[in-house]
């Protein structure tokens, strides 16, 4: 039972890369896209280019392994399933997206409403990306 299961933890993790993926995806290229194109003409800077999406993707997919890992570390101490993969992708929402949101925003005056519309769809996003890749995961 101690032992992580890393076959497990890749698959997994890029089930839950693929659904954060698909977030940002969403997100940005159809919620908030006017408001990024708006954005990015505020700041005279060019919209993120295939060199930046094709980093962004390759990185969130490893973001999903390390939620999985994640996942696989506090399952003995909090339990197989749902409620510690919430857990799990609270810990990842935190680290990555409430933290560089909350600076980005600052950096680049975002305003308060579409800072808290972002970070409540990250929660979800890294929430049902966590139990989906935990559904995926078990010990050797």
């Amino acid at each position: 039972m101690n032992n992580i299961n890393f076959g497990r933890v890749v698959l997994g993790g890029l089930l839950a890369g693929l659904v954060l993926n698909i977030g940002e995806y969403l997100l940005n290229e159809v919620i908030f896209v006017k408001r990024m194109e708006e954005m990015a003409n505020r700041l005279n800077i060019a919209r993120p280019g295939a060199t930046f999406i094709t980093s962004a993707v390759v990185l969130t997919f490893f973001l999903g392994i390390m939620l999985v890992w994640i996942y696989a570390m506090i399952r003995p101490r909090l339990g197989f399933g749902p409620k510690t993969a919430i857990v799990a992708g609270f810990i990842g929402w935190f680290c990555v997206y409430f933290y560089s949101g909350i600076l980005t925003a600052t950096l680049f005056g975002v305003s308060p409403n579409l800072l808290i519309i972002g970070l409540l769809w990250g929660l979800v996003e890294y929430v049902v990306a966590a139990i989906a890749g935990a559904a995926l995961y078990k010990e050797s």
